[in-house]
């Protein structure tokens, strides 16, 4: 399939919103409470002129989409990027061309198509900050063999979770990086 055909095949974002289960509350919280700044009006306007659109790979269970997707689409409401967005997993085809570091099936990916259906740039999964925050995180995890590993990976992801939700750093840091993908 092309990427006009996998957009096609995408949810809106009130679709994809609709039928969200585990991170809903949170996404709906980031996105009402993240602002654009007024001051890169400029740069919307000169994206508005390139009619980019975009496929956003992701799932409701991610908590790196819960954080990143709603400060992406007031990045793209205020561009006027059309966006449309395929569950991961029913979408592997497309998933396993956007591996990250050519492995893993990590999300959200946003596939960046011009009028054309051309890809024109890809960003995701997560800003390069975040990524530190979460490497310094599963450092202090207990190997894998460890008799609390998976309770310690479970609180860990609940942290996560809650930073994820609660510092606004983190969302700069996501807004500043998808602004510099599309520059």
């Amino acid at each position: 399939m092309s990427l006009e055909e996998w957009f096609h095949k995408g949810m809106t974002a009130q679709e994809y919103v609709d039928q969200m289960e585990k991170h809903q509350k949170n996404f709906i919280y980031i996105y009402e409470n993240f602002s654009i700044p007024t001051q890169d009006q400029p740069l919307f306007e000169q994206l508005q002129t390139k009619r980019l659109r975009a496929i956003v790979l992701t799932e409701d269970w991610c908590g790196d989409a819960m954080l990143n997707i709603p400060i992406y689409l007031r990045l793209a409401e205020a561009s006027h990027i059309p966006t449309h967005f395929l569950l991961r997993d029913e979408n592997l085809e497309l998933m396993d061309q956007y591996l990250t570091n050519g492995q893993s099936r990590s999300i959200p990916k946003i596939i960046f198509i011009d009028s054309e259906g051309k890809e024109v740039g890809t960003w995701g999964p997560r800003a390069p900050e975040v990524q530190e925050f979460i490497n310094d995180s599963m450092a202090n995890l207990p190997e894998r063999k460890a008799d609390d590993h998976q309770e310690k990976q479970k609180e860990m992801l609940t942290f996560i979770t809650k930073a994820y939700r609660d510092h606004h750093d983190f969302w700069d840091y996501v807004y500043e990086d998808l602004k510099n993908t599309l520059k």
